[in-house]
């Protein structure tokens, strides 16, 4: 476990002091791989720096497991090495004059353990991750998903307390970054390790997430299950960095408290939506928001329909990317690939209530 309270950290510039970290709060329960999420500043590396213990707050309290590990008001601070934590960089940092076996058993150097001992637990982790029939390989003689697996593996080695991961999968190609997104989403689950992963890249949070903590100019916005955040976001700033959605700006005309919902007037018509945040109100600005692949042809009945003309098709294997322009806004459509979507056709859209979300404008 990962208990994080009030965390603050900033940086001094020649013109001013940056807070990096804002009074952050967030706890990782045993078991649980818990993300870091969002763009390049926004406080999540310096936050997971601050629990490895390779930066110093300059306020709050850190606790793993049952040991608090930093006071702020105290000034207490244990040091990385006395925190039980494995580390995995986005550089992976294996020595490339040490063999596979080598990399991982220098984690293990200076517990009092024997050398059988340390050969013992060093080739259990790297059976963890698949990599025992490689031990006596040079290091530089791997592929950069194995040299990242050799990197998890001697995190684990040591029987740590909790994994942290820096952005681990940034360096590798795209579908190596789709394989071992799922490996260490295995791994941590089969080792039942408590992990806190930091990355921007929203597709993999999602993949392998059991929380997800969004971060903005070192505040977390958001905070939920990863098909909650997507489906259900409560702030703007959130659908648009996770995945891909269309921002209708309106303003509230009507509120419907018991059903959760909210109705907004836009520039292409009346659209109701899910009031995530239950604080709108008539009369506020608002945005409506619309996953493309919520978007489907129009049927009787239907409540937010919207008509216009497709601009573009694009063919993309398992669906048609297309825009739609209605009035002055241009859509984005995700439709499915049986579908005949072309150029200059006009079309009626749809899309259910409890697929859109009214959320109060930025």
């Amino acid at each position: 476990m990962i208990a994080v309270e009030n965390l603050s950290k900033a940086f001094a510039s020649k013109a001013e002091r940056v807070a990096a970290v804002d009074n952050v709060t967030f706890e990782a329960k045993s078991g649980e791989l818990v993300t870091l999420l969002g763009p390049s500043g926004c406080g999540k590396t310096t936050t997971l720096r601050l629990v490895a213990g390779l930066e110093r707050a300059d306020g709050g309290m850190i606790t793993i497991g049952s040991h608090r590990v930093a006071d702020g008001a105290t000034g207490f601070f244990e040091p990385p090495h006395r925190r039980n934590l494995g580390m995995v960089f986005q550089s992976y940092a294996i020595w490339p004059h040490m063999t596979v076996l080598a990399n991982v058993a220098y984690a293990l150097e200076g517990k009092g353990l024997d050398r059988d001992e340390i050969k013992r637990r060093a080739m259990e982790a790297l059976a963890t991750v698949h990599l025992e029939g490689y031990a006596d390989r040079p290091a530089p003689r791997l592929s950069g998903g194995q040299q990242q697996r050799v990197a998890i593996a001697r995190a684990l080695a040591g029987s740590p307390a909790a994994l942290l991961f820096d952005e681990p999968l940034s360096n590798l190609d795209a579908k190596l970054r789709v394989e071992m997104r799922g490996e260490i989403k295995r791994l941590q689950r089969s080792v039942g390790v408590t992990a806190l992963y930091v990355t921007h890249d929203q597709a993999e949070a999602l993949a392998i997430s059991d929380w997800i903590m969004v971060m903005r100019d070192g505040h977390i916005i958001e905070r939920g299950r990863p098909d909650v955040i997507y489906r259900r976001p409560r702030a703007v700033f959130t659908a648009r960095f996770i995945g891909d959605a269309n921002l209708i700006p309106g303003r509230v005309v009507d509120i419907d408290r018991a059903a959760g919902r909210a109705a907004v007037e836009t520039a292409i018509g009346r659209l109701i939506g899910v009031d995530t945040n239950g604080t709108l109100k008539i009369g506020d600005a608002a945005m409506i928001s619309i996953r493309p692949e919520d978007l489907a042809p129009a049927g009787p009945g239907d409540t937010n329909t919207l008509k216009g003309i497709v601009n573009e098709a694009i063919f993309a294997g398992a669906s048609i990317e297309a825009e739609v322009v209605v009035g002055d806004t241009t859509l984005r459509w995700l439709a499915t690939r049986g579908m005949r979507v072309t150029p200059g056709t006009a079309v009626e859209l749809a899309v259910g209530i409890d697929a859109a979300v009214a959320l109060p404008a930025e």
